[in-house]
């Protein structure tokens, strides 16, 4: 659905990437259109005009920019599909993935031959894929070397480098110390830890944050203790199963937030804080949606879009929570953790379960997950989607194609209209999901249908997910 001109500048001063290729502006004064993503300056409001294609807008005589070049936004024939194909490359390879495969392996997964993977690449990004993973092992070895005090020797195979005498060289000739010369004592973290800074544009709710994470908290796999949340956390490396856990709070030094991330994930540090920025919305532009969403977001107005460590979870609990409360919800969820999951140690009392795998659960049959009291609507709901996502039929993750992604969950047994945009909200990080027969957005909104709630919502597109969540907490509701 086509944004009005408001909403197109609210996303267009914000420069987000999520409404790439939605939309054009074109720009009175100089008679160029633009990608909202365009990296100049934004133009005052009464100069732009807003397109749905670039065909539109150069009807209209537009010329196109060459700055951020209108051609390359997704949905344009062969270019764009390089492009989204190179970044969606580069994507997997700074979460590791060519850390534990081959650059064929890599390809395979996209779809294309390695030789047409690294002729796009190399146009886009100006190296081949595996000079820009040897940059991305470099830096998380630099930040392992700074922040940590984990052995040089782990630095090393935690970034990706097969050999430490390759890592030595590789080193000293880009950034002309030595490993062991940049490396410094860390007084605040001991060896069986790994701690890291993540930083966001102020203001952060994080009270707000706690509390939505804390009254969905499953027992056993997360927690929230003062001012700390933790979980179990399950990655992969080289084929293999890491486990481990993680706990985040406020930075004491700057606006950030403070990873702390066991010793047994090293391997997988890439992809373990990817997924941890994208829990936690570290992404958002909070002035921007605060300035949409006008007198809702007042009161809080760092409110964060509460994402996931894992969609397949994720999306399990949004099913478990169907038509019940979210005490209701957790207590259930609880029960399926403890019966599929598996079991891991940790330091802390509260971390004793890995939630279930997508694998795990695909493997199952409907009665076995109604055994752990669960109705059978959702019990083949959820063996429906497990085999969906293991199969890799469906992606529950924020690189994955939103319209389709939701019409698949939609298709699935037991997932409706509610369902589907709930999990678009947290798993896909989609900001302008919006749930509208949601039981607590109506008594907020105050309309009689979940039509008129729909209708109301438009003057907060394009950004209706972080309505929702102001919605929720103006009624400190416990959906």
């Amino acid at each position: 659905m086509f944004l009005d001109n408001d909403q197109c500048y609210r996303a267009l001063r914000a420069h987000d990437a999520r409404f790439d290729g939605r939309f054009f502006v074109g720009v009175g004064t100089t008679r160029i259109y633009c990608r909202p993503v365009c990296t100049v300056r934004a133009p005052k409001r009464e100069n732009c005009r807003f397109f749905p294609s670039a065909a539109a807008a150069e009807s209209q005589g537009f010329r196109p920019c060459l700055r951020c070049r209108p051609e390359l936004a997704p949905g344009y024939a062969a270019v764009d599909a390089n492009r989204r194909l190179a970044r969606s490359a580069a994507g997997l390879i700074e979460d590791g993935s060519l850390t534990d495969s081959r650059l064929p392996d890599l390809a395979a997964v996209l779809g294309v031959t390695d030789r047409h993977l690294r002729r796009v690449f190399q146009e886009e990004f100006g190296v081949a894929p595996i000079e820009y993973a040897q940059t991305q092992r470099l830096l998380l070895a630099k930040r392992l070397l700074t922040d940590t005090a984990l052995p040089v020797t782990e630095v090393a195979m935690a970034s990706g480098f097969a050999s430490l005498r390759r890592f030595n060289d590789l080193f000293r000739k880009r950034y002309r110390m030595t490993p062991g010369g940049l490396r410094r004592a860390s007084g605040d973290a001991p060896v069986e830890t790994l701690a890291f800074d993540l930083a966001y544009r102020p203001p952060y709710d994080w009270d707000a944050m706690l509390d939505f994470l804390a009254r969905r908290a499953v027992g056993g796999v997360e927690a929230v203790e003062g001012r700390i949340y933790r979980r179990t956390v399950r990655a992969e490396r080289d084929g293999k199963e890491l486990q481990g856990w993680i706990e985040v709070a406020p930075s004491r030094r700057r606006a950030a937030l403070r990873v702390v991330a066991s010793a047994s994930l090293a391997l997988a540090i890439p992809s373990v804080l990817a997924r941890v920025k994208h829990l936690f919305d570290l992404a958002c532009h909070p002035e921007e949606i605060s300035a949409a969403l006008g007198a809702l977001a007042t009161r809080r107005p760092g409110l964060r879009l509460p994402g996931a460590m894992d969609g397949f979870e994720v999306a399990v609990r949004a099913i478990l929570g169907q038509q019940v409360t979210v005490r209701a919800a957790t207590a259930i969820a609880g029960r399926f953790a403890a019966a599929f999951g598996a079991p891991i140690a940790t330091p802390h009392a509260s971390l004793t379960t890995i939630f279930p795998s997508a694998h795990a659960v695909a493997a199952l049959v409907p009665h076995e997950v109604a055994a752990a009291g669960i109705i059978t609507a959702r019990s083949r709901a959820i063996v429906e989607l497990a085999r969906a996502v293991h199969s890799g039929a469906l992606r529950l993750d924020p690189s994955a194609p939103v319209e389709p992604t939701v019409a698949a969950l939609d298709a699935l047994p037991g997932v409706g209209p509610w369902t589907a945009q709930y999990i678009a909200m947290r798993a896909l990080a989609w900001p302008d999901a919006f749930p509208h027969p949601d039981v607590a957005v109506l008594k907020a909104m105050a309309p009689a249908k979940p039509a008129e709630a729909l209708a109301a919502s438009e003057s907060w597109r394009p950004w209706r997910a972080y309505a929702v969540l102001h919605l929720w907490k103006s009624l400190e509701t416990t959906q």
